[in-house]
Protein backbone atom coordinates (compact mmCIF):
# COMPACT_ATOMS: atom_id res chain seq x y z
CA UNK A 1 0.00 0.00 0.00
CA UNK A 2 1.40 3.40 -0.99
CA UNK A 3 2.23 5.76 1.85
CA UNK A 4 1.04 9.22 0.82
CA UNK A 5 2.18 12.56 2.23
CA UNK A 6 0.50 15.94 1.73
CA UNK A 7 3.25 18.54 2.11
CA UNK A 8 2.19 22.21 2.40
CA UNK A 9 5.35 24.31 2.19
CA UNK A 10 7.25 26.93 0.20
CA UNK A 11 8.48 26.31 -3.34
CA UNK A 12 11.56 27.84 -4.95
CA UNK A 13 12.53 27.63 -8.62
CA UNK A 14 16.22 27.48 -7.75
CA UNK A 15 17.59 25.69 -4.71
CA UNK A 16 16.31 23.68 -1.79
CA UNK A 17 13.87 24.96 0.83
CA UNK A 18 10.37 23.90 1.82
CA UNK A 19 8.83 21.40 -0.58
CA UNK A 20 12.03 21.32 -2.67
CA UNK A 21 13.90 20.22 0.46
CA UNK A 22 11.29 17.65 1.55
CA UNK A 23 9.92 16.05 -1.64
CA UNK A 24 12.98 14.44 -3.18
CA UNK A 25 14.23 12.78 0.04
CA UNK A 26 10.75 11.45 0.84
CA UNK A 27 10.28 10.14 -2.71
CA UNK A 28 13.70 8.46 -2.59
CA UNK A 29 12.53 6.69 0.59
CA UNK A 30 9.41 5.40 -1.16
CA UNK A 31 6.75 7.93 -0.17
CA UNK A 32 4.20 9.40 -2.59
CA UNK A 33 4.38 13.17 -2.03
CA UNK A 34 1.59 15.55 -3.00
CA UNK A 35 2.75 19.15 -2.70
CA UNK A 36 0.87 22.38 -2.15
CA UNK A 37 3.22 25.33 -2.59
CA UNK A 38 2.39 28.00 -0.01
CA UNK A 39 4.67 30.41 -1.87
CA UNK A 40 6.38 30.27 -5.24
CA UNK A 41 9.61 32.25 -5.18
CA UNK A 42 12.54 32.45 -7.60
CA UNK A 43 14.89 31.41 -4.74
CA UNK A 44 15.06 31.65 -0.94
CA UNK A 45 15.07 35.08 0.68
CA UNK A 46 18.71 34.85 1.80
CA UNK A 47 19.81 35.85 -1.72
CA UNK A 48 20.30 39.49 -2.69
CA UNK A 49 17.16 39.36 -4.90
CA UNK A 50 14.02 37.28 -4.88
CA UNK A 51 10.67 37.49 -6.64
CA UNK A 52 7.47 35.52 -6.55
CA UNK A 53 3.94 34.91 -5.38
CA UNK A 54 2.31 34.01 -2.07
CA UNK A 55 -0.72 31.70 -1.92
CA UNK A 56 -3.77 32.96 -0.02
CA UNK A 57 -6.02 30.91 2.27
CA UNK A 58 -8.78 31.08 -0.37
CA UNK A 59 -6.44 29.70 -3.05
CA UNK A 60 -5.43 26.90 -0.66
CA UNK A 61 -9.09 26.04 -0.10
CA UNK A 62 -9.74 25.95 -3.87
CA UNK A 63 -6.86 23.50 -4.42
CA UNK A 64 -8.03 21.29 -1.57
CA UNK A 65 -11.61 21.37 -2.94
CA UNK A 66 -10.31 19.97 -6.24
CA UNK A 67 -8.55 17.09 -4.49
CA UNK A 68 -11.70 16.40 -2.45
CA UNK A 69 -14.09 16.50 -5.44
CA UNK A 70 -12.06 13.75 -7.09
CA UNK A 71 -12.13 11.75 -3.85
CA UNK A 72 -8.33 11.54 -3.70
CA UNK A 73 -8.00 13.20 -0.30
CA UNK A 74 -6.78 10.14 1.59
CA UNK A 75 -3.42 10.78 3.24
CA UNK A 76 -1.21 8.92 5.70
CA UNK A 77 0.83 12.01 6.61
CA UNK A 78 0.58 15.78 6.45
CA UNK A 79 3.83 17.81 6.63
CA UNK A 80 3.92 21.59 7.15
CA UNK A 81 6.65 24.17 7.66
CA UNK A 82 7.08 27.93 7.34
CA UNK A 83 3.92 30.03 7.03
CA UNK A 84 3.58 33.79 7.49
CA UNK A 85 -0.15 34.26 7.13
CA UNK A 86 -2.64 33.66 9.96
CA UNK A 87 -5.66 32.81 7.77
CA UNK A 88 -3.53 30.39 5.70
CA UNK A 89 -2.34 28.66 8.89
CA UNK A 90 -5.91 28.33 10.20
CA UNK A 91 -7.00 26.85 6.85
CA UNK A 92 -4.18 24.29 7.10
CA UNK A 93 -5.50 23.21 10.52
CA UNK A 94 -9.04 22.87 9.11
CA UNK A 95 -7.71 20.67 6.29
CA UNK A 96 -5.67 18.52 8.71
CA UNK A 97 -8.71 18.00 10.93
CA UNK A 98 -10.86 17.02 7.96
CA UNK A 99 -8.19 14.60 6.69
CA UNK A 100 -7.95 13.09 10.19
CA UNK A 101 -11.71 12.50 10.23
CA UNK A 102 -11.32 10.62 6.92
CA UNK A 103 -8.28 8.69 8.23
CA UNK A 104 -7.99 8.61 12.05
CA UNK A 105 -4.49 7.09 11.70
CA UNK A 106 -3.15 10.10 9.79
CA UNK A 107 0.04 11.52 11.32
CA UNK A 108 0.54 15.29 11.19
CA UNK A 109 4.21 16.35 11.26
CA UNK A 110 4.59 20.06 11.99
CA UNK A 111 7.69 22.22 12.10
CA UNK A 112 6.29 25.20 14.05
CA UNK A 113 8.48 27.86 12.42
CA UNK A 114 8.31 30.95 14.62
CA UNK A 115 11.90 32.14 14.95
CA UNK A 116 15.32 31.41 16.42
CA UNK A 117 17.91 32.87 18.80
CA UNK A 118 15.33 35.04 20.51
CA UNK A 119 13.95 36.66 17.34
CA UNK A 120 10.62 36.01 15.59
CA UNK A 121 10.64 35.28 11.82
CA UNK A 122 6.85 35.52 11.56
CA UNK A 123 4.14 37.99 12.66
CA UNK A 124 3.50 37.52 16.38
CA UNK A 125 -0.23 36.85 15.83
CA UNK A 126 0.79 33.38 14.56
CA UNK A 127 1.97 32.28 18.03
CA UNK A 128 -1.51 31.81 19.59
CA UNK A 129 -2.67 29.93 16.46
CA UNK A 130 0.28 27.54 16.67
CA UNK A 131 -0.15 27.14 20.44
CA UNK A 132 -3.94 26.74 20.58
CA UNK A 133 -4.78 25.11 17.23
CA UNK A 134 -1.79 23.74 15.31
CA UNK A 135 0.16 21.97 18.09
CA UNK A 136 -2.98 20.27 19.50
CA UNK A 137 -3.68 18.87 15.99
CA UNK A 138 -0.06 17.71 15.49
CA UNK A 139 1.39 14.25 16.22
CA UNK A 140 5.08 15.07 15.68
CA UNK A 141 6.59 18.53 16.18
CA UNK A 142 10.14 19.77 15.57
CA UNK A 143 10.60 23.14 17.32
CA UNK A 144 13.98 24.64 18.12
CA UNK A 145 14.61 25.76 21.72
CA UNK A 146 13.21 29.28 21.17
CA UNK A 147 10.02 27.90 19.57
CA UNK A 148 9.53 25.30 22.33
CA UNK A 149 9.90 28.10 24.91
CA UNK A 150 7.39 30.33 23.09
CA UNK A 151 4.82 27.54 22.75
CA UNK A 152 4.98 26.58 26.43
CA UNK A 153 5.80 29.93 28.05
CA UNK A 154 8.73 28.23 29.87
CA UNK A 155 12.43 28.91 29.51
CA UNK A 156 15.06 26.20 29.07
CA UNK A 157 18.41 26.53 30.80
CA UNK A 158 19.04 22.92 31.85
CA UNK A 159 18.37 19.46 30.45
CA UNK A 160 15.75 19.03 33.20
CA UNK A 161 13.96 22.19 31.93
CA UNK A 162 14.02 20.77 28.40
CA UNK A 163 12.46 17.49 29.55
CA UNK A 164 9.74 19.42 31.40
CA UNK A 165 9.05 21.54 28.30
CA UNK A 166 8.81 18.39 26.12
CA UNK A 167 6.37 16.87 28.63
CA UNK A 168 4.32 20.08 28.53
CA UNK A 169 4.26 19.91 24.73
CA UNK A 170 3.08 16.28 24.97
CA UNK A 171 0.23 17.44 27.19
CA UNK A 172 -0.79 19.92 24.45
CA UNK A 173 -1.18 17.10 21.87
CA UNK A 174 1.87 15.68 20.07
CA UNK A 175 3.16 12.19 20.98
CA UNK A 176 6.59 12.95 19.52
CA UNK A 177 8.56 16.12 20.24
CA UNK A 178 12.07 16.82 18.96
CA UNK A 179 13.84 20.02 20.02
CA UNK A 180 16.10 20.27 16.99
CA UNK A 181 18.69 22.62 18.48
CA UNK A 182 19.35 24.25 21.83
CA UNK A 183 21.83 26.42 23.73
CA UNK A 184 22.38 23.72 26.34
CA UNK A 185 26.03 22.84 26.97
CA UNK A 186 27.14 19.56 25.43
CA UNK A 187 29.30 17.21 27.52
CA UNK A 188 31.42 16.86 24.35
CA UNK A 189 32.33 20.57 24.39
CA UNK A 190 31.27 23.78 22.64
CA UNK A 191 31.86 22.35 19.15
CA UNK A 192 28.58 20.44 19.62
CA UNK A 193 24.98 21.52 19.85
CA UNK A 194 22.40 19.60 21.85
CA UNK A 195 19.13 18.30 20.42
CA UNK A 196 16.54 16.45 22.51
CA UNK A 197 13.63 14.16 21.74
CA UNK A 198 10.71 12.63 23.56
CA UNK A 199 8.19 10.03 22.41
CA UNK A 200 5.13 8.83 24.27
CA UNK A 201 3.58 5.55 23.18
CA UNK A 202 1.09 3.01 24.42
CA UNK A 203 2.38 -0.51 25.09
CA UNK A 204 0.46 -3.65 24.08
CA UNK A 205 -0.83 -3.92 27.67
CA UNK A 206 -2.14 -0.32 27.24
CA UNK A 207 0.34 1.26 29.68
CA UNK A 208 2.05 4.48 28.62
CA UNK A 209 5.83 4.59 28.13
CA UNK A 210 8.02 7.59 27.28
CA UNK A 211 11.44 7.43 25.60
CA UNK A 212 13.59 10.55 25.94
CA UNK A 213 16.92 11.10 24.21
CA UNK A 214 19.72 13.62 23.81
CA UNK A 215 21.92 14.05 20.76
CA UNK A 216 25.22 15.92 20.61
CA UNK A 217 25.54 17.18 17.04
CA UNK A 218 28.80 18.62 15.62
CA UNK A 219 28.42 22.33 14.79
CA UNK A 220 29.11 23.56 11.26
CA UNK A 221 30.40 27.08 10.69
CA UNK A 222 28.07 28.15 7.87
CA UNK A 223 24.48 29.24 7.35
CA UNK A 224 22.35 26.74 5.46
CA UNK A 225 18.79 27.25 4.33
CA UNK A 226 16.34 24.35 4.03
CA UNK A 227 17.95 22.14 6.69
CA UNK A 228 14.95 22.43 9.04
CA UNK A 229 12.64 21.36 6.21
CA UNK A 230 14.90 18.38 5.46
CA UNK A 231 15.02 17.47 9.16
CA UNK A 232 11.20 17.37 9.51
CA UNK A 233 10.85 15.31 6.31
CA UNK A 234 13.50 12.80 7.41
CA UNK A 235 11.97 12.52 10.89
CA UNK A 236 8.64 11.72 9.19
CA UNK A 237 10.32 9.03 7.08
CA UNK A 238 12.41 7.42 9.81
CA UNK A 239 9.66 7.44 12.47
CA UNK A 240 7.49 5.71 9.84
CA UNK A 241 10.16 3.00 9.43
CA UNK A 242 10.90 2.86 13.21
CA UNK A 243 7.55 3.77 14.79
CA UNK A 244 8.42 2.77 18.37
CA UNK A 245 12.09 3.69 18.39
CA UNK A 246 12.71 7.43 18.50
CA UNK A 247 16.42 6.84 19.19
CA UNK A 248 17.00 5.04 15.87
CA UNK A 249 14.72 7.43 13.94
CA UNK A 250 16.63 10.45 15.26
CA UNK A 251 20.04 8.87 14.67
CA UNK A 252 19.13 8.22 11.03
CA UNK A 253 17.59 11.68 10.61
CA UNK A 254 20.62 13.49 12.05
CA UNK A 255 22.99 11.26 10.07
CA UNK A 256 21.26 12.18 6.79
CA UNK A 257 21.60 15.85 7.78
CA UNK A 258 25.29 15.35 8.56
CA UNK A 259 26.05 13.76 5.17
CA UNK A 260 24.08 16.37 3.18
CA UNK A 261 25.63 19.30 5.06
CA UNK A 262 29.15 17.87 4.86
CA UNK A 263 28.82 17.34 1.10
CA UNK A 264 27.38 20.86 0.72
CA UNK A 265 30.11 22.64 2.70
CA UNK A 266 32.87 20.71 0.90
CA UNK A 267 31.40 21.68 -2.48
CA UNK A 268 30.76 25.32 -1.48
CA UNK A 269 34.32 25.84 -0.25
CA UNK A 270 35.70 24.23 -3.42
CA UNK A 271 33.74 26.45 -5.81
CA UNK A 272 34.17 29.63 -3.72
CA UNK A 273 37.94 29.24 -3.71
CA UNK A 274 40.45 29.64 -0.84
CA UNK A 275 39.60 32.25 1.84
CA UNK A 276 36.38 33.24 0.02
CA UNK A 277 33.03 33.12 1.80
CA UNK A 278 30.61 30.88 -0.16
CA UNK A 279 27.54 32.63 -1.60
CA UNK A 280 23.92 31.57 -0.91
CA UNK A 281 23.85 29.91 -4.36
CA UNK A 282 26.99 27.89 -3.57
CA UNK A 283 25.53 26.84 -0.19
CA UNK A 284 22.35 25.31 -1.65
CA UNK A 285 22.00 21.79 -0.24
CA UNK A 286 23.63 19.06 -2.36
CA UNK A 287 20.43 17.04 -2.30
CA UNK A 288 20.53 15.01 -5.52
CA UNK A 289 24.21 14.21 -4.96
CA UNK A 290 23.27 12.81 -1.51
CA UNK A 291 20.70 10.31 -2.79
CA UNK A 292 22.60 7.24 -1.53
CA UNK A 293 23.07 8.80 1.94
CA UNK A 294 19.37 9.63 2.15
CA UNK A 295 18.40 6.06 1.27
CA UNK A 296 20.82 4.37 3.64
CA UNK A 297 22.65 6.80 5.94
CA UNK A 298 25.83 5.66 7.65
CA UNK A 299 25.12 6.40 11.32
CA UNK A 300 27.48 9.13 12.54
CA UNK A 301 26.22 9.64 16.08
CA UNK A 302 24.56 7.77 18.91
CA UNK A 303 21.64 9.29 20.77
CA UNK A 304 21.84 8.98 24.56
CA UNK A 305 18.71 7.68 26.29
CA UNK A 306 17.92 9.90 29.28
Amino acid sequence: MDCRVLSVQSHVVRGYVGNKSASFPLQVLGFEVDTINSVQFSNHTGYEHWKGQVMTADELQVLYEGIKLNNVNHYDYVLTGYTRDDSFLEMVVDIVQELKRANPNLVYVCDPVLGDNGALYVPKNLLPIYRDKVVPAADIITPNQFEAELLTGRSISTEKDAVEVMNLLHSMGPDTVVITSSDLPSPLGDQYLVALGSQKRVRADSTMVTQQIRMDIPRVDAVFVGTGDLFAAMLLAWTHHHPNDLKTACEKTVSVMHHVIKRTITYAKEVAGPDRKPSPAQLELRMVQSKADIEDPAIVLNAVVL
